[in-house]
Order: C-alpha cells, then sequence, then structure tokens
C-alpha cells in the first residue's frame, strides 16, 4: 500500500516561513515528478511547485522567489520551504506524486493535505 503523508503546516504570521514535508512509503519501485499543490476556499486546487527525479522544478508565479522545492530521493521525501509567507498562500496543501510500486503499476499518488494559515 502506497502512502503520501504531509506535515509541516500550520499558522504563521504575514512574512513569516514554514517548511512542509512529505513521506512516501509503501512498496515503492521509482518515484518520479513530485509536486506540490494548494487548494483555498472555493477555488481550484492549483500546482504550486514541482521537482523530477532529475532536480529539475518549476513553481507557479505567485510563489516564484519565496517557495522553494526539494526532494531527497533516498528517503522518499519532498519538501517545499516557503518565506515571506503573504496572507494568499493560505491554503490545504497537498503532496503529489507518480509512484511505480513493485506491481509494476505507475499511478497518480495523493497526501491527505495539511493546512497553511497565513494571518496576523
Amino acid at each position: 500500500q502506497v502512502q503520501l503523508v504531509e506535515s509541516g503546516g500550520g499558522l504563521v504570521q504575514p512574512g513569516g516561513s514554514l517548511r512542509l514535508s512529505c513521506a512516501a512509503s509503501g512498496n515503492i519501485l521509482s518515484i518520479s515528478p513530485m509536486a506540490w499543490y494548494r487548494q483555498a476556499p472555493g477555488k481550484q486546487r492549483e500546482l504550486v511547485a514541482r521537482i523530477t527525479s532529475g532536480v529539475y522544478t518549476n513553481y507557479a508565479d505567485s510563489v516564484k522567489g519565496r517557495f522553494t522545492i526539494s526532494r531527497d530521493s533516498a528517503k522518499n521525501m519532498v519538501y517545499l520551504q516557503m518565506n515571506s509567507l503573504k496572507p494568499e498562500d493560505t491554503a490545504v496543501y497537498y503532496c503529489n506524486a507518480q509512484i511505480r510500486s513493485v506491481k509494476g503499476e505507475t499511478l497518480d499518488y495523493w497526501g491527505q493535505g495539511t493546512q497553511v494559515t497565513v494571518s496576523s
């Protein structure tokens, strides 16, 4: 059973920082792109940042220069360092990964989400 578990969300003041972590576990053969998405109330889920197995990254324009995605492939972990947080960054953040299991299937997996609230 493959699963993704996020941690690190919380309440932070504008201008503050948070670091999100996501751990993939289970019968994993390989993981290709890993990504962070977010969904604010009343809005569609949007891509925040993505990182490939070759550590190529891309970011939403709204977070460029403030957020940094990284991964530890040996530990099947992906991280999102969020600096200079703004109230508009408030959302539930979801980890996403394309994972090939020992069964040979490559499926898209999602974490359960972690709440990030930016407010004074």
